[in-house]
């Protein structure tokens, strides 16, 4: 069994096209979606169009949830932006997603810890552009009580994974639609397979037209997200 890991799309629907033509290259069995979808001032409806058309197993993201749970007023700027773009439609689809799956007995998805979809796993939060990485206990910690072989989270946007002393593989796929420290604007994305009855992860770089993504920003009043995807090379702070 083979499948493909995404996070992160951040409304970027020219990285989400990227990623989606070369997993079709990769010849998975399924693809899952670990959340915060639209929160990004490029093309949010178009992305929910193309997640609502092909139907993968999706958590929601801290985003949605903002966007769930607010009126426009009570958001950020890009969450404001977002929300005001979605369509009735895109709205129910994001309402009824869960905040956590479970794929038979092998899988679980979660956007950031099992019990968070704000907390970092496998990462410390970012100031600026330093993270910390955690020690096994504290990820560990995080991870007690689903034991599950395979656990998929995103959020923190930095591709990593950990396996824990008991065999379990957490794993971060990045993030395909905006890049934060890594000094490179490639769509990210993760594929998990199992061979010889234990689970290994690959991390995959997707070149997109970053530009025409950045363009695409600043015509609709976000420049402070130019750097980020032309370049990735900033951190979170300023952005959303």
């Amino acid at each position: 069994m083979k499948i493909a890991v995404i996070s992160d799309i951040h409304g970027n629907r020219l990285a989400l096209e990227a990623v989606l033509d070369d997993i079709a290259r990769q010849g998975v069995d399924g693809t899952f979606n670990l959340g915060d979808l639209v929160a990004g001032p490029m093309e949010p409806n178009w992305v929910l169009d193309i997640l609502m058309d092909i139907d993968i197993p999706t958590v929601r993201g801290n985003h949605e949830r903002a966007l769930i749970d607010n009126p426009p007023e009570k958001l950020g700027p890009v969450d404001r932006f977002a929300q005001i773009q979605m369509e009735a439609r895109h709205r129910g689809w994001i309402n009824a997603l869960p905040p956590t799956l479970s794929i038979v007995d092998d899988i679980f998805l979660c956007h950031g810890t099992p019990t968070s979809d704000e907390e970092p796993w496998l990462d410390g939060w970012w100031d600026g552009r330093t993270t910390t990485i955690p020690d096994h206990a504290t990820v560990a910690a995080k991870a007690e009580g689903f034991d599950y072989p395979v656990l998929l989270c995103g959020h923190t946007h930095i591709p990593r994974a950990v396996r824990l002393r008991d065999g379990r593989l957490i794993v971060n796929p990045g993030a395909v639609g905006l890049q934060l420290n890594h000094g490179s604007p490639d769509a990210r994305y993760a594929t998990v397979e199992l061979r010889g009855g234990k689970y290994y992860a690959a991390f995959h770089t997707v070149p997109y037209d970053h530009f025409a993504a950045a363009r695409q920003a600043e015509a609709n009043g976000f420049p402070q997200w130019r750097d980020a995807l032309i370049a990735g090379w900033v951190g979170a702070k300023g952005l959303f």
